[in-house]
């Protein structure tokens, strides 16, 4: 299975880590980007501390004009479950921030309701995990 959100969304909605970063506080996650990313940019990893450990994962950017949102965002992790539960709290501010249209591991259309549902599931695993 695919271990990635796709995120559809205007360029002018594009957020810079600021924004983004306050969603996630005004969610009550705690989680913190470290880095900056950049539109664009080649796919890097996004190094974050989620509730004071090492989480991250790649965070990539590209044009998509066949779906009229403008940008396409991928959010990718590997087999961490904080990498996972970092990729889906940022997917979820993403959805409850902007007017981004997000498509879950498997392609589906995933609403703000079913993100935050499947984020406190995987908050929950990883409390299990560490």
């Amino acid at each position: 299975m695919p271990r990635k959100y796709t995120i559809l969304i205007n360029k002018q909605e594009f957020p810079d880590r600021a924004t983004v970063q306050a969603a996630i506080r005004s969610l009550g996650y705690k989680l913190t980007l470290e880095e900056d990313y950049v539109l664009f940019a080649a796919p890097k990893y996004l190094p974050c501390t989620l509730q004071g450990e090492d989480a991250g994962f790649t965070f990539s950017t590209s044009e998509n004009s066949e779906t009229g949102k403008g940008i396409t965002i991928n959010l990718q992790w590997g087999g961490d479950p904080r990498e996972k539960a970092a990729a889906h709290i940022v997917a979820t501010a993403l959805a409850q921030a902007t007017g981004s249209v997000v498509h879950d591991c498997n392609g589906n259309l995933a609403s703000k309701e079913s993100l935050a549902a499947e984020t406190r599931k995987v908050l929950e695993g990883l409390e299990e995990y560490l």
